[in-house]
């Protein structure tokens, strides 16, 4: 029903053997590589190979929307060709940075295509797009239930030419990346404005600024996700110039919602990824075991569990490619509640099925062996990350309920 154009079709097949080729068989190697490096937030060696590999292959900045097609190679792609390409990228969960596709960057560069100036574009789109650099987006705060963006309280106050920062961020992605250069910071400007949704502003903090500490790196599960990472920052009378801020004063909410949306969407493509390659190795799994003397294919409980397993990778794809389909044709805004309904339901359903089939392979389900645990582990943060379940459900029911109240003729 929903068809990916020709271009995409190319990339697509042209991404599925550069996987088998390149990035299947280096998986144990990349581990090997993170596992012996002096820093765990270090570049992977490995990494630099496949980047070249990939730009070689004209595999990169896939994300480019046709609105910004004059940053790509290859013309921008609509959300819904994108969303197959992701699915690939998501089978294994280190690949997105190997094609320049990974969070959080991708989000933060079109914060850079949408918002930033013609010298800020110079100085850290130009080589984030080249991925000479990585980059960070702080918004949550450990002291505020940061679901609410309002609620942020880092100050950002002006002092003359200058901006100066204070306070504390956390759970900020790419933050301990050794690559990471420059961190998009949101913070309250107009704490006194009447409109709560024109207090925040956002302004360019590059990596290394007098003041901003790296408090510690943070877990999810136990998982460090490194190299990228994620970190607690404290920010102690930070100053920056006044032009590093970015769109206007007051307009950092209207920055964050512009960004959060298709991050949502990035996420969930790769999630259908991540569950159809821990479905396809249940199956390998289950013809190769033995039960009771019997394969574990022939139990019940398993092809039921596999059955399950099917449907719903099947009705998640179709969710993410309805959702990605009216974004292309109607719009972000008038998606939300389709963007809403993504975001609250694919991760929490690939945590159920990659669960399943993390439990056909016994304990080793829950070891680095086979990716399992650690797509488990993204499945579950995401339900937290761009705004928690709930939020999404709480907005989605109050519109759906505003569109059925009225009974219609």
């Amino acid at each position: 029903m929903y068809q990916i154009s020709d271009k995409a079709s190319l990339l697509l097949a042209k991404l599925e053997a550069f996987m088998d080729e390149h990035i299947y068989p280096n998986e144990h190697n990349y581990e090997a590589q993170l596992a012996g490096a002096t820093s765990r937030f270090n570049r992977v060696p490995l990494m630099d190979e496949l980047t070249a590999k990939a730009r070689e292959a004209g595999l990169w900045n896939l994300f480019i929307a046709p609105d910004h097609a004059h940053y790509s190679d290859h013309g921008g792609l609509s959300f819904l060709d994108y969303s197959a390409l992701a699915e690939v990228m998501g089978r294994v969960i280190w690949s997105p940075e190997v094609f320049n596709c990974n969070a959080p960057d991708t989000g933060n560069m079109e914060v850079f295509m949408n918002f930033g100036t013609e010298a800020q574009k110079a100085q850290w789109l130009e080589p984030l797009l080249a991925g000479e650099i990585r980059s960070s987006y702080a918004m949550t705060e450990p002291q505020v239930a940061s679901s609410d963006a309002t609620n942020v309280q880092l100050e950002i106050k002006r002092d003359g030419d200058e901006w100066v920062l204070n306070g504390r961020k956390w759970f900020i992605t790419g933050a301990m990346y050794e690559r990471c250069q420059i961190f998009i910071v949101m913070g309250k400007s107009d704490p006194n404005n009447e409109s709560r949704h024109l207090q925040q502003s956002q302004v360019l903090v590059p990596k290394g600024t007098p003041g901003l500490e790296i408090v510690r790196p943070l877990t999810t599960l136990g998982y460090d996700d490194a190299p990228i990472g994620h970190a607690e920052l404290r920010f102690v009378n930070v100053r920056v110039p006044y032009d590093n801020l970015l769109l206007g004063e007051g307009r950092g909410f209207e920055i964050a919602q512009s960004r959060l949306a298709p991050g949502r969407m990035h996420h969930c493509m790769r999630l259908v990824g991540a569950a159809q390659r821990s479905l396809e190795l249940a199956c390998q799994r289950v013809t190769e075991r033995e039960t009771f003397g019997r394969a574990l294919e022939k139990h019940q409980s398993i092809r039921e569990n596999i059955a399950r397993s099917y449907s719903e990778v099947e009705m998640i794809r179709l969710l993410v490619q309805k959702t990605c389909w009216s974004i292309d044709n109607n719009g972000v805004k008038d998606s939300i509640p389709l963007i809403s309904a993504t975001k609250s339901t694919v991760p929490l359903m690939v945590q159920n099925i990659i669960d399943r089939c993390m439990q056909m392979f016994g304990a080793g389900g829950l070891t680095a062996d086979w990716g399992m645990a650690e797509q488990f582990n993204y499945a579950r943060w995401c339900r937290q990350a761009d705004g928690p379940d709930e939020v999404h459900q709480m907005a989605l029911g109050k519109k759906i309920i505003q569109r059925y109240a009225t009974p219609q003729s």
